[in-house]
C-alpha cells in the first residue's frame, strides 16, 4: 500500500472577527501520494492560500494534523517548521518574488546556500536546472530584463533547485496571458513529474484542470474532489 507524502487529519483553521470565531475549514481529511499533481480550486476567500500556508508550515492550524513525508508538522516548533520548509518544500507564487538586485543564477543560489549545499554543487545545479527550462543563456540577466513568463520559469526553478519533497504553487500563472500560462504549467508539470515531486497548485483557471491527476474544490469549509482522468466527479469531505 502506498504511503501518502501528504496527509491531513481533521484539519481545522479558525480565526477571530472581533469577538466572533470563524472557521475557514473544519475537519478536512486528505491523502496525496508521491508524484501526484493536484489542483486546488475555490472562490476567493475560501481558504485556498491559507491551506497552502498550513501545509508548508508557515502557520499552524487550530487543530488537526499535517503529516508531510512521515513528519508531523503540527508537532514541530516554529523554528523546526522553518527548517523543514527550507529543505523539504518548494513554493511558487503569483508574484515572482525574485530579488531584483540579484542575477538569475544568484536568485537560484539562495535556497541552496540556506540548505548548506556546497558552492560547487550549487553552481552545477543552477546550470542544469536553467538549461531544463530553456534559460541557460539568461543566467547573468536580472529579473527586470526578463519577460513575465521567463521570470516565472526562474521562480519555478528556484522552487525545485533544492530538491524538495513537496512543491506548492499559489496562482503561479495569475500574472500571465493564456499562452504563457499554458506553457508555464506544462513546464511545471514536466519538471515535477521528471523528478518525482508532489505538486499542489492553487488556480482559478478551469482550463488547467485536465493537466492534473486530481482536482480539489474548497468552499464553505468543505473540500470536494474530482478525478479528472476518470472523467467523473466524486464528492466528499
Amino acid at each position: 500500500m502506498d504511503v501518502p507524502v501528504l496527509r491531513l487529519e481533521r484539519l481545522t483553521k479558525q480565526f477571530y472577527e472581533g469577538v466572533l470565531q470563524r472557521a475557514i475549514f473544519s475537519d478536512i481529511n486528505l491523502d496525496i501520494l508521491s508524484g501526484q499533481f493536484s489542483i486546488l480550486t475555490g472562490p476567493s476567500g475560501s481558504g485556498k492560500s491559507t491551506l497552502l500556508n498550513l501545509i508548508s508550515g508557515i502557520e499552524p492550524p487550530t487543530s488537526g494534523k499535517i503529516i508531510v513525508d512521515g513528519i508531523e508538522l503540527t508537532a514541530l516548533s516554529e523554528k523546526r517548521r522553518t527548517l523543514f520548509r527550507r529543505h523539504q518544500v518548494g513554493m511558487v507564487f503569483q508574484s515572482f518574488n525574485l530579488i531584483p538586485t540579484l542575477s538569475v543564477s544568484e536568485n537560484l543560489m539562495l535556497p541552496l546556500d540556506l540548505t548548506g549545499v556546497s558552492r560547487k554543487e550549487a553552481k552545477l545545479r543552477v546550470i542544469e536546472t536553467l538549461d531544463r527550462v530553456g534559460l541557460a543563456d539568461r543566467s547573468n540577466s536580472f529579473p527586470e530584463q526578463l519577460s513575465g513568463g521567463e521570470q516565472q520559469r526562474v521562480a519555478i526553478t528556484r522552487a525545485l533547485v533544492h530538491d524538495p519533497t513537496l512543491v506548492l504553487a499559489d496562482e503561479p500563472t495569475g500574472n500571465l496571458d493564456s499562452d504563457n500560462a499554458h506553457q508555464i504549467m506544462g513546464i511545471f508539470k514536466n519538471l515535477v513529474k521528471d523528478e518525482g515531486k508532489t505538486l499542489i497548485v492553487v488556480t482559478h483557471r478551469s482550463d488547467m484542470e485536465p493537466l492534473a491527476d486530481r482536482v480539489f474544490h474548497l468552499e464553505d469549509g468543505n473540500i470536494t474532489e474530482t478525478f479528472v482522468n476518470m472523467g467523473v466527479n466524486v464528492e466528499g469531505t
